[in-house]
């Protein structure tokens, strides 16, 4: 299969899982882009941030018109984590490619099991806590910069539980602080994105955003909680190989 089509089709899928459940799509990215498209783990995060900030921003903009985005909140929830998304991107080229690796395929294992125990309660309502609420943001916008994901598989759960939203504004402004993290991790990045192979990388976030579209009007028609299991078991499946490849 040509370098093109699988950055097509691996686009589609992450932007599929991003527009449905507001995050998770971009945990796929960086296997994809290692296994599938040959990019060195350092070189895949920093694609992967690249393609999560579009797809995302586009993903809010449909759900922003339904109402969906909490601005104020999210932009405080977001705010927690700029620094240190900053600081775990200027970190993460650091790191030995097998520790990312592994790094990364425990992050991914444990949000799959996360999401295999957490029921979506489209009603819950729970009382902020602002020094939850930021550590919250904050260890969300590490894990942005140094894994290269927008880490919207931890957002949703914290909007719920942290801060009371309604699942349905969680799914969206989940959006938004993924976005804001991605972006301020690209920051510490800066120097690394030249290095990057547009003409996979391009396809890959096009592709992203067309399926950004079609997750969002997947999630009128499927439940949540089912294509919630879904990808977590495929999240799971991906970590299991990750972190066999990091200690071979």
């Amino acid at each position: 299969m040509s370098t093109l089509i699988l950055a097509l089709t691996a686009g589609a899928v992450i932007g599929l899982a991003l527009g449905a459940l507001g995050g998770g799509g971009s945990v796929l990215a960086v296997p994809a882009l290692i296994y599938l498209l040959g990019f060195t783990p350092v070189a895949a995060t920093t694609a992967s941030l690249v393609i999560v900030a579009v797809t995302s921003a586009t993903a809010m903009s449909a759900h922003a018109r339904d109402g969906n985005v909490r601005w104020r909140t999210g932009l405080l929830f977001a705010a927690a984590g700029i620094g240190p998304a900053m600081l775990g991107g200027a970190l993460a080229g650091r790191i030995p490619a097998a520790a990312l690796t592994a790094a990364f395929a425990v992050v991914a294992g444990a949000a799959a099991l996360r999401m295999l125990r957490t029921r979506q309660h489209a009603d819950t309502i729970v009382p902020v806590r602002p020094g939850r609420a930021a550590a919250a943001g904050a260890g969300l916008g590490a894990v942005t910069g140094v894994l290269g994901v927008g880490g919207g598989f931890l957002a949703v759960p914290a909007l719920v539980s942290v801060l009371g939203m309604r699942m349905r504004n969680a799914v969206g402004t989940s959006l938004l602080v993924i976005t804001v993290n991605s972006l301020a991790a690209l920051a510490a990045r800066a120097g690394t994105v030249d290095g990057l192979d547009w003409s996979v990388v391009g396809p890959f976030a096009g592709a992203a955003i067309l399926g950004a579209w079609d997750g969002k009007r997947l999630a009128t028609k499927v439940s949540g909680g089912t294509l919630q299991r879904i990808f977590a078991l495929v999240l799971l499946a991906v970590a299991a190989f990750m972190l066999i490849d990091a200690a071979a």
